[in-house]
């Protein structure tokens, strides 16, 4: 199933068969190596609802790329280009976990950097928790080690029902708002809430209904079923993870709030960042540059 993206100069897109026999759309870039650099860990990029491998192709790819990394974007099962698995919703937090182990482990030579955007940050979350030291195992459960993480405006640990209660009792229209634009997708069909749930207002019009449309054509089913998925949270915590873990939030986000933010950097002990003057696509809003030099300083601080 085609959807109107067009890869940037540099990019490639193929298609990861799973176990299942069911593919999945990969976007890939690889990394400019400068001076023949090498060591530099894959980064691996898990896309939210209602988006799919696009929404990082369209500048973290070439950014990181550029700077050394090689990229792959994945689509999950029901959206993008991946192919449709049987059923009303497109999987569980456990499914899609192990699609994304089954790619890493049958790709990739190094541990990558796993990074997760909205619901795309539970599912790394889900994965966290069941890496094992060898090599990836269905009949174990264990997941392929990674060198770090990255939690990009994602839901919490204990999911969406936290923000959805604080909203309802300290912002009702904003409630409203959310659940009309999500629930409802009226963000499908309402430029101005399109704009109000996923970006910034400077944002130009035009490049929201481009975007709207990509999203609108990009999600085949529901990721999850948010009931069955909420009954299985929290995630399993973990101890003190060997993992280097950064939790990034934004301070326009509409979707996931501060407290959101701070109980995703208290379940792993670490400090999260909170990037000024973007919204909840962090890697599409006008500033998307800021997030990505975020996550370019943590990596070369604390993994290469």
């Amino acid at each position: 199933m085609r959807v109107p993206y067009e890869l940037r100069k540099g990019q490639s897109r193929l298609f990861h068969e799973l176990p299942s026999g069911l593919s999945m759309e990969v976007i890939v870039q690889e990394g400019a190596k400068p001076g023949e650099r090498t060591g530099d860990p894959p980064l691996v990029f898990v896309h939210g609802s209602y988006h799919a491998a696009w929404c990082w192709a369209e500048h973290w790819l070439p950014f990181f790329s550029s700077r050394g990394f090689d990229c792959y974007a994945l689509s999950l099962l029901g959206q993008g280009e991946s192919d449709v698995p049987p059923g009303s919703v497109a999987g569980s937090l456990q499914t899609h976990a192990a699609d994304v182990a089954d790619f890493i482990s049958r790709n990739l030579a190094l541990p990558p950097v796993l990074l997760g955007h909205s619901f795309g940050g539970l599912i790394v979350q889900y994965y966290l928790a069941n890496i094992k030291s060898g090599q990836y195992s269905e009949m174990q459960g264990s997941f392929p080690e990674l060198a770090g993480a990255v939690l990009v405006c994602s839901v919490p640990p204990s999911g969406n029902s936290g923000l959805v209660w604080r909203y309802l009792f300290t912002k009702p229209i904003a409630a409203f708002k959310v659940t009309r634009s999500l629930a409802a997708k009226a963000f499908q069909t309402s430029v101005p809430l399109c704009k109000e749930t996923f970006f910034s207002p400077m944002m130009e019009d035009q490049l929201v209904q481009r975007y709207q449309l990509l999203m609108k054509e990009s999600s085949h089913m529901p990721l999850f079923d948010l009931r069955k998925l909420n009954a299985s949270l929290p995630v399993p915590s973990i101890p003190k993870s060997t993992v280097q873990i950064l939790v990034m939030g934004a301070n326009n986000d509409f979707i996931v709030d501060a407290k959101g933010l701070e109980e995703t950097g208290n379940f792993y002990r670490v400090s999260p960042i909170c990037v000024e003057g973007v919204a909840h696509d962090l890697m599409l809003d006008c500033s998307w540059e800021k997030g990505a030099e975020a996550i370019l300083s943590w990596l070369r601080m604390e993994l290469v």
